[in-house]
């Protein structure tokens, strides 16, 4: 009777969050004060992007689904929500659009423990958010979470700490030595050591999705900028634009390249030709396998470096603002 007692609580608890085949994965949710609208959920491991239609407040996502793995549900005011998706199991979320900082997403104790760290997090300062942050992935050295913590605080940080991300990344790769996410990071950050702040552009050749052959010697220009973007990331499209305003008053002094993180070069290239942008985009349609964004230590996106005529590099990892205010004081 005692075993019974002790094992109907675990039984349940499996029932309510696993109800899907277990090669799926459902997501279910609710916003309150808000009959319908679209928000974009884009996978973090391989980039892909779908849409969830919200009806009378509620939506529902399915997918097959063989690992692990962290998906963002992308908000309009480009706040993130991450959730912890996992195979044959429901995880459900609710929240109110006024206050969507207290969104909760339950139905895995990966997804709760996510939950309880923003929602304790959500009134500190960035800096008290980042030592958290770098506690949680101590503490939680297996979860795919702490993956996701890991990007979004110490990489894609206005402040981003290479050395302490490198250092996460080790301790997690210990934990998880078969995530290939987490190797590649890890070469990538240790690439950052390389091409950081006052360092020079390494060298390197792609080519473009008009077939022309770009590089490193094509980035002399007074000012050069080096993007990532992709169209499933509204806000590097918002820089890619703010940059072609700036582009197009400076065409002789300023130089750009694109790197598409796409997994079709096609998709890129319609949003290229639409927005008549004179410069070369890089889309080889391998997204972070690409041997271009490994050899610059692109992390993320949007990411940018900025370098000066001479290839040295004066600033990487810069927010929209940041980036137009440092290339217009550089042309000036």
């Amino acid at each position: 009777m005692r075993l019974y007692s002790l094992l109907l609580p675990a039984c349940l608890a499996l029932l309510v969050s696993c109800g899907v085949p277990e090669d799926r994965f459902r997501l279910e949710g609710r916003f309150r004060n808000l009959d319908q609208g679209e928000f974009y959920l884009f996978s973090y491991r391989d980039g892909t992007k779908d849409t969830l239609k919200i009806m009378d407040g509620r939506f529902s996502y399915e997918a097959e689904l063989a690992d692990t793995s962290v998906y963002v549900i992308m908000f309009p005011n480009f706040s993130e929500l991450p959730v912890v998706a996992q195979p044959g199991c429901v995880v459900k979320i609710e929240g109110d659009v006024s206050h969507l900082k207290e969104t909760e997403v339950k139905g895995t104790a990966e997804n709760e423990q996510l939950t309880a760290f923003r929602l304790e997090t959500k009134e500190m300062m960035p800096p008290d958010v980042k030592e958290r942050a770098g506690k949680y992935i101590e503490d939680h050295t297996a979860s795919a979470a702490s993956i996701y913590l890991l990007r979004r605080y110490f990489i894609q940080s206005v402040t981003p700490d290479y050395a302490r991300a490198l250092e996460l990344c080790t301790l997690l790769l210990e934990a998880q030595p078969t995530c290939v996410e987490l190797v590649q990071l890890r070469q990538q950050l240790k690439r950052l050591e390389n091409v950081s702040n006052g360092g020079q552009m390494p060298h390197f050749t792609a080519e473009d999705t008009k077939g022309k052959t770009v590089g490193d010697s094509l980035l002399k220009k007074k000012v050069n900028v080096i993007m990532t973007w992709a169209t499933w990331n509204f806000e590097s499209q918002s820089m890619i634009r703010q940059m072609k305003r700036i582009y197009d008053d400076h065409p002789r002094e300023l130089g750009v390249l694109t790197i598409c993180l796409n997994a079709a070069a096609s998709e890129g290239r319609n949003i290229f030709e639409r927005d008549s942008l004179k410069w070369s985009d890089v889309c080889d349609g391998m997204m972070w396998d690409s041997p271009l964004v490994y050899t610059l230590g692109l992390t993320f996106v949007p990411d940018n470096i900025v370098t000066d005529a001479g290839g040295k590099i004066v600033a990487r990892s810069l927010r929209s603002s940041e980036l137009q205010e440092k290339v217009k004081e550089m042309l000036e």
